[in-house]
C-alpha cells in the first residue's frame, strides 16, 4: 500500500500545505481520478466537473485518444530540445498551421509563455517593419485583463493582489476599457508608436465578461486600418469552448472543427494553450503569418521543452478530437440550454442575479460583495451536491464542464446548480 493510500483527504491537503507554496486557495477537495465529465476524490465520491482546469480540459478528463498518442510517444522519444530536429514536430506545425489558417507556429508550454512570445514578436515586428524606433514601441491591453502572472504580464494587469510588491513593472502597455470601440481608436490613433492590441475576446478570469457583438470585428478592423497588429489570447476561449474553434471566428477556414456563424475576426498573432493538449501535457502555441512570425530569428526565443515530440502528437490528438467528435456544435447547443434554463431560475431568485456567457463557458453573479464569501459558500455546497466550480473575483461563479458533456448530464447538473441556489434565497 502506498503513503497515499494510508492518507486521509485532510492529511493530503496539510502536507501540501506545509510543503507547497500557498499561491493557491483550492477547495478542500482531494482528487484522484478523472475520466469524460466526472472527477473522483481519494473516498470515491464523484463529482461533476464544472471548471475543466479552467478549460484545460475541453476534450474531457483522460480521453483515450489523447492518452493513447501521449503514452505511445512517451516510450519512444520524449525530449531532443530544439538542437536537433525530431519527427514529430514538422509534422504538428504543418498540421496545427493548416488547422487555424496560419502560415507559422512557435510552439511553447504554458499560456503566460505564449503571451510573453507574442508580446516579443509584436514588438520585434513594430521596430523591424512597422519602423517604430527601438524601445517606443507600445501595446494596448484592456482594463480587467487576465493574461498570467509573468512579471511583464502583471506590469498591466489590474488585480492588485497579483501586482502588490512584484515591481518594478515593465513599460511599454496602454490600458484602456474592455468593450469600447472610441477608446480603442482613441489610443490607437495617439501615437504612430502603437505596435498591437492585447484582448481576450471574452474576459474569463473578470467573470466571464462577454463584449458587444461587434466588439472584436470592429477592433480588428481598426488594427488594421493603422497598421497595428491584433492579438487574440485564445487560451482560455480557444479549442472549441465558446462553441466556435476561436472566439474571435465563426466564418474562417477550419469549417471542419465548427460551423459558420455571423462574427469573425482573423487575428494577426494567435495565442492558445490550455486544451491545445486536452489537459493532458503543458502544451502552448503562438501563430502568425510569415511577414509577422519570420521577424523571429535563431537564438531570439525559445524553449528547452517547447516543441518536444510528445506535445506535438498530444496536441494533434486534441485537435482531432474536437474535430471528430463535433465538440464546438455540442458547446453551442449545450451553452444556449445552460442560460436559457438558469435564467428561468433567476427571474425568481434573490441570490443569482445575471447569468452570461458563450457556448460553454458560463458564469452567474451572486447578489452580494466582492469581498463575501457567498459565492465560495455555495461552491462548497455545490462539491457536496456532487458537482464542482470555483468562484472568480468574490461574488462570480463560473461553469465550464467539459465539452464532452451529453444533454441528459448538462440537465442533471442544472437540477443540482439550481438546488443548490435553492438553499442560499434569502
Amino acid at each position: 500500500m502506498s503513503i497515499l493510500e494510508k492518507m486521509n483527504p485532510a492529511d493530503i491537503i496539510a502536507i501540501e500545505d506545509q510543503h507547497g507554496a500557498h499561491n493557491y486557495h483550492p477547495l478542500p477537495v482531494v482528487l484522484n481520478k478523472g475520466e469524460g465529465v466526472f472527477v473522483w476524490d481519494v473516498e470515491g465520491k464523484k463529482y461533476y466537473d464544472f471548471l475543466s482546469a479552467y478549460s484545460a480540459v475541453n476534450q474531457g478528463h483522460c480521453h483515450p485518444k489523447i492518452v493513447d498518442a501521449m503514452v505511445s510517444q512517451a516510450q519512444t522519444l520524449t525530449l531532443t530540445s530544439r538542437a536537433f530536429y525530431n519527427d514529430k514536430l514538422g509534422v504538428y506545425e504543418k498540421f496545427v498551421t493548416n488547422y487555424f489558417g496560419f502560415d507559422k507556429v512557435l510552439p511553447m508550454n504554458t499560456g503566460a509563455e505564449a503571451v510573453e512570445t507574442a508580446l516579443k514578436i509584436c514588438r520585434k515586428w513594430a521596430y523591424e517593419k512597422k519602423g517604430v524606433a527601438e524601445k517606443q514601441a507600445q501595446i494596448i491591453v484592456c482594463a480587467n485583463n487576465f493574461h498570467g502572472r509573468t512579471t511583464t504580464i502583471i506590469s498591466f494587469s489590474n488585480d492588485e493582489n497579483a501586482r502588490k510588491n512584484f515591481g518594478p513593472f515593465t513599460d511599454g502597455f496602454i490600458k484602456i476599457p474592455y468593450d469600447d470601440i472610441e477608446a480603442l481608436e482613441k489610443a490607437i490613433a495617439s501615437s504612430p508608436n502603437i505596435a498591437g492590441f492585447l484582448v481576450e475576446p471574452i474576459q474569463g478570469e473578470a467573470g466571464v465578461y462577454v463584449p458587444s457583438e461587434d466588439y472584436i470585428a470592429k477592433a480588428k478592423d481598426l488594427c488594421t486600418k493603422y497598421n497595428v497588429l491584433f492579438i487574440a489570447d485564445e487560451v482560455q476561449t480557444g479549442i472549441a469552448r465558446t462553441g466556435s474553434l476561436l472566439a474571435v471566428c465563426g466564418n474562417c477556414t477550419c469549417e471542419k472543427a465548427c460551423e459558420k456563424q455571423n462574427t469573425f475576426a482573423q487575428p494577426d498573432i494567435l495565442i492558445l494553450g490550455k486544451a491545445l493538449s486536452g489537459g493532458a501535457y503543458p502544451v502552448s502555441a503562438v501563430l502568425a503569418n510569415n511577414e509577422i512570425m519570420n521577424v523571429i530569428k535563431p537564438g531570439q526565443h525559445g524553449s528547452t521543452f517547447g516543441g518536444n515530440p510528445v506535445a506535438a502528437v498530444v496536441a494533434m490528438a486534441a485537435l482531432e478530437v474536437v474535430s471528430e467528435e463535433n465538440l464546438a456544435q455540442n458547446a453551442r447547443k449545450l451553452g444556449k440550454i445552460f442560460r436559457e434554463e438558469l435564467n428561468k431560475y433567476i427571474q425568481t431568485s434573490s441570490i443569482a442575479t445575471l447569468v452570461r456567457g458563450k457556448g460553454l463557458l458560463n458564469a452567474i453573479v451572486i447578489n452580494d460583495t466582492e469581498e463575501s464569501d457567498t459565492a465560495w459558500n455555495i461552491c462548497m455546497k455545490l462539491a457536496e451536491n456532487g458537482l464542482l466550480a470555483k468562484p472568480t473575483h468574490g461574488n462570480i461563479i463560473r461553469f465550464a464542464p467539459p465539452l464532452v458533456m451529453s444533454e441528459a448530464q448538462l440537465l442533471d447538473c442544472i437540477t443540482i446548480i439550481t438546488k443548490t441556489l435553492k438553499e442560499f434565497e434569502i
